[in-house]
């Protein structure tokens, strides 16, 4: 699917009916769609940051569901799954334990249904799946990267579908053309890496590791890439802090996103605290939020303790 779009990409999983009246949506009505949503029994929604709108059979959007909309099967469902699957579910156990699927061009595929009562913890019975179409903005981290400069860490704050990833991305791509920087692509969301080729534009300079916990990919990096900067995806555990703060005890600065809706917000989370304290971040950048994905609102510079 190389050359392909997200769109297109989401679409490629869809059964034949579904696909076609996806693929017949206007080019204008698909530039700022963030979700496609497909509900068993329910009518196919497309998600935009601002509202949701409904498709029908000839490919147009409402504003609200009626008769003519296009409504999912459960048999439709499973199809999909299947080819999600590619069409052998047990090996997609981690997937159906985790949640999600991991597609071509960074699209992240979210999976609802009932879980299994095992140990083991695995959906079945799929009632909806979660399309989430990825983009690569280049630019929209300009004014970060020449505020911030080279020389300090960035935390990338913002609530859902605010574009933290999308800025990161892009702050990558940046700092990447001018320092030897590690991504750490956990989902491989960010480089959308393709039989070891990131399709995202993530720096000349950037080596990616994909599919390795933060925690993980922080430390082998730092004992084998000799990085300047690190950049990771959603900060979040004692360990992705404790992992850090070792790497930047070594000299090395970091990048990275966490949720938080508000500078207050990002100040009640104890990660955020402790790694702000211990020096890591000179600036913290918050997003605007869901309304304008990638949009900042302030570039905030950080003090710390000591």
């Amino acid at each position: 699917m190389t050359g392909s779009t997200s769109y297109e990409t989401a679409t490629a999983y869809m059964n034949e009916r579904l696909r076609a009246v996806l693929m017949s949506v206007p080019q204008s009505a698909c530039e700022r769609l963030t979700e496609i949503r497909i509900r068993s029994g329910r009518a196919v929604s497309l998600v935009y940051p601002d509202r949701i709108r409904y498709l029908n059979e000839a490919g147009n959007l409402a504003d609200n569901p009626g008769a003519a909309c296009v409504t999912v099967t459960a048999e439709e469902i499973n199809s999909i799954v299947n080819a999600l699957c590619r069409y052998s579910v047990h090996s997609c156990a981690r997937e159906l334990r985790e949640g999600y699927f991991m597609l071509e061009n960074g699209v992240r595929v979210g999976v609802a249904g009932t879980a299994s009562g095992t140990d083991e913890r695995t959906l079945r019975d799929i009632s909806s799946l979660n399309f989430r179409i990825s983009r690569c903005v280049t630019g929209c981290a300009e004014a970060v990267a020449e505020r911030v400069g080279l020389d300090s860490g960035v935390l990338i704050c913002g609530g859902v579908n605010s574009g933290k990833t999308t800025v990161l991305r892009d702050l990558c791509r940046f700092f990447g053309g001018r320092r030897k920087c590690v991504l750490i692509d956990e989902r491989n969301e960010i480089s959308a890496t393709v039989a070891g080729t990131a399709t995202y534009d993530v720096g000349l300079n950037t080596d990616v590791l994909v599919g390795t916990s933060r925690a993980d990919g922080v430390i082998s990096s730092i004992r084998t890439l000799s990085p300047d900067f690190v950049f990771c995806d959603e900060i979040s555990t004692p360990d992705d802090s404790s992992a850090i703060i070792q790497g930047h005890g070594c000299g090395v600065r970091f990048a990275a996103t966490l949720h938080a809706g508000s500078y207050e917000d990002l100040m009640c989370r104890r990660v955020a605290a402790e790694l702000i304290d211990a020096g890591v971040f000179g600036y913290a950048v918050i997003l605007a939020g869901s309304h304008a994905p990638g949009k900042i609102a302030e570039i905030r510079r950080l003090t710390h303790a000591s």
